[in-house]
């Protein structure tokens, strides 16, 4: 009794102190909010939390215009015309193609219809009725019922295989309106994951997009979840997988980051290792994805999917400068993992942006030396 009343007063009294420490010895220690030397990110530039978009992992203008277009008139042809002039073996056209089946899920989801109510997501309803032959809208819809059976069946369940049998219909739809676009085929590659396909038929499916977009990255994250430990692999599998991308990457490719992503997808529930985030593997994955994000076309749409994720393992591994550098170039958005996987991304971006800030004013730091 005596020990568990010793305790129960060093407990209170860590509530007592922890608001009132400083930062000192490059150590991050708490310091209560609006005092003189709490760490401020707005010093930075940095958006507010309640302004951070999470639609998007970083800007896409076009996107962002013709989004709000259609969704405050309902109607798809801004769409259907911003995809009809989107690059199909690129990157872009992948990440349009999942926002447009992304904002259609969204407002269903919080207008689903009624009696006396039409149900969110209408014109993509419209657009497919009235362009059958329309390859974006396919493909759009395609990745609108693959996201459908993630956000609202359980995997294994009757509703969750007829939802993405029908997501399947429509990828093999899509791609025969657009014979060179690997996008319908990269969506099957989520149906192929919740549907246990057969590896032969995994296989088959992959090597079609191989023969269109042999080092499309959003392809190969998309892959990387069938190869994982939870899913239909080991994490010897996905290691391999994410390091065979890496190394037959070409300069300027961001698949070098493709390590990075496999030690993410593997990060222990409880991490009782002290140093993990320092340790030899997440250094090396960290080292390529550096590289890979200096490397990169500055314009590349993959590019901030592997800076938010450097943010993530670099505050983490207490590499407060390296983490500001990527923080500036992806600030504003926060439409990537791993905040997506959160219920409230805005929030645990704002949290891992607030200890870069402090672990770099911990260091002597400053917006001015960051800026220079």
């Amino acid at each position: 009794m005596e020990i568990l009343w010793g305790l129960m007063a060093l407990l209170m009294l860590s509530f007592v102190l922890l608001p009132v420490l400083r930062r000192r010895r490059g150590m991050i220690e708490r310091v209560a909010p609006g005092h003189p030397d709490a760490a401020d990110p707005a010093a930075y530039g940095f958006v507010r939390e309640e302004e951070l978009d999470l639609r998007m992992p970083g800007p896409d203008q076009d996107l962002v215009d013709v989004l709000e277009l259609v969704q405050r008139t309902q109607d798809y042809r801004a769409a259907a015309q911003l995809l009809a002039g989107t690059e199909a073996e690129g990157e872009l056209r992948w990440q349009r193609v999942q926002a447009f089946a992304g904002a259609a899920a969204l407002e269903l989801q919080q207008r689903p219809g009624g009696v006396s109510e039409t149900p969110g997501g209408q014109w993509l309803r419209v657009w497919r009725a009235e362009q059958p032959k329309d390859a974006g809208a396919a493909a759009v819809h395609a990745e609108f019922l693959a996201q459908q059976a993630w956000r609202t069946s359980t995997p294994g369940t009757d509703d969750f295989r007829i939802i993405m049998e029908e997501a399947r219909d429509v990828c093999g739809q899509a791609a025969l309106l657009a014979p060179g676009d690997p996008v319908p085929y990269i969506t099957e590659l989520s149906v192929a994951r919740g549907l246990a396909y057969p590896q032969p038929e995994f296989d088959r499916l992959w090597a079609k997009i191989l023969d269109r977009a042999p080092h499309h990255m959003g392809a190969h994250l998309a892959a990387l979840h069938h190869w994982c430990e939870k899913w239909h692999g080991s994490r010897e599998q996905a290691y391999s997988f994410a390091e065979a991308a890496a190394a037959r990457a070409p300069e300027g490719s961001l698949l070098a980051a493709m390590p990075l992503f496999a030690v993410f997808e593997h990060l222990p529930e409880v991490n009782l290792v002290r140093g993990f985030y320092q340790s030899e593997v997440v250094t090396k994955a960290i080292h390529g994805a550096l590289h890979a994000a200096h490397s990169a076309r500055h314009d590349d749409p993959m590019l901030a999917h592997v800076r938010h994720l450097l943010v993530f393992f670099l505050v983490r591994a207490e590499r407060w400068t390296e983490a500001m550098g990527q923080l500036i170039h992806v600030d504003g958005h926060v439409g990537a993992l791993p905040w997506t996987l959160s219920g409230d991304p805005a929030a645990a971006f704002a949290v891992y942006r607030a200890l870069a800030v402090a672990g770099y004013e911990a260091n002597g730091g400053s917006p001015a030396t960051l800026l220079s």
